[in-house]
């Protein structure tokens, strides 16, 4: 359900010539360089640049840093890197320096499946010689920093037949620890979201609707705050659906005065060959907005162009 698809017929010799061209001697052709790396798929685009390499002896990567500026090289030197190591590298910039970026570490550690999530530690280990998981307990605290390395554990059980017993003892357990109870016991809350399978769960909620008259999202907004909160909404929102998460993400990086332009590339980058058309369908539903339109109000230029190309529509 991606926008971008494997490019065909595809010529990867060709392609880096064409690039190089683009960026040889005075003047850069950007238009060349975002139509080619927007309509190929990311493998391809690994081609291409191994095929630049062998034909010139330059990194690709580097050409097109210097070559290009703003988000609009941010964008295309996003494209150029492979999925897993792409959402290493957003997770190790969140974490580096003074302040960590909450934000990015709760939107790929709700979002991805277990298998992404174990790919993306073990590309973290092999690229920055460091262990993903100690990295993010340096940086994080308290319940928030649990259930992230309960999400870092990628031990979700898998999809099978739904026990309605425990269903039920679930969602009295939940119930309990929030709504039921004088503060609340956070940790029941950790467990249960960050270990059940995702049909388990959709299955818990509506049970919880049942039992206590709310949605959990209504009881996790009461009875949580801050990073933890935004992180456990993450994860429901998640398990209900993810193009919806990512529909409801890339509304709010445009919506209103300024645009969160790192969050907007993050979501078209690592959606484009993932979820991206249902993402599109999702936002018209749920906000009766074109993804297309608001892209297109909201950004310009080459990179406007290049959005709108990863977006691959307008849905009218």
């Amino acid at each position: 359900r991606g926008t971008v698809k494997a490019f065909s017929p595809f010529d990867a010799r060709a392609d880096a010539e064409a690039l190089r061209k683009a960026m040889k001697g005075m003047g850069t052709d950007e238009d060349t360089i975002l139509k080619i790396l927007t309509s190929r798929n990311n493998s391809q685009r690994q081609e291409i640049a191994s095929a630049f390499k062998t034909l010139f002896g330059r990194d690709l990567v580097d050409d097109l840093k210097s070559e290009l500026t703003g988000k609009f090289e941010t964008l295309m030197v996003s494209l150029m890197r492979p999925a897993y190591i792409f959402d290493a590298h957003a997770l190790k910039h969140a974490i580096k320096g003074a302040g960590t970026n909450e934000k990015v570490l709760t939107e790929i550690l709700a979002s991805r499946t277990p298998a992404e999530v174990q790919n993306i530690k073990q590309v973290y280990l092999r690229e920055y010689e460091a262990n993903l998981e100690d990295k993010i307990t340096g940086e994080t605290s308290g319940h928030f920093q649990r259930l992230l390395v309960v999400l870092l554990q990628a031990n979700r059980d898998p999809d099978g037949r739904v026990d309605e017993g425990l269903v039920e003892q679930d969602a009295q357990v939940l119930f309990r620890a929030g709504e039921l109870k004088w503060g609340t016991d956070e940790e029941k809350f950790i467990t249960i979201l960050g270990t059940r399978s995702v049909s388990h769960l959709r299955r818990v909620f509506d049970k919880y609707m049942t039992i206590s008259g709310f949605q959990i999202e209504e009881t996790i907004d009461r009875e949580t705050s801050g990073d933890l909160e935004k992180l456990l909404l993450a994860v429901v929102k998640c398990i209900r659906s993810v193009p919806a998460y990512f529909a409801e993400t890339l509304y709010y990086s445009m919506k209103g005065a300024g645009t969160d332009d790192e969050t907007l590339i993050r979501v078209m980058v690592s959606r484009s060959e993932i979820d991206l058309l249902d993402i599109r369908q999702e936002l018209r539903k749920n906000f009766a907005k074109s993804l297309h339109q608001m892209i297109q109000k909201d950004t310009s230029g080459d990179y406007r162009k290049a959005l709108l190309l990863l977006c691959g529509g307008d849905d009218e």
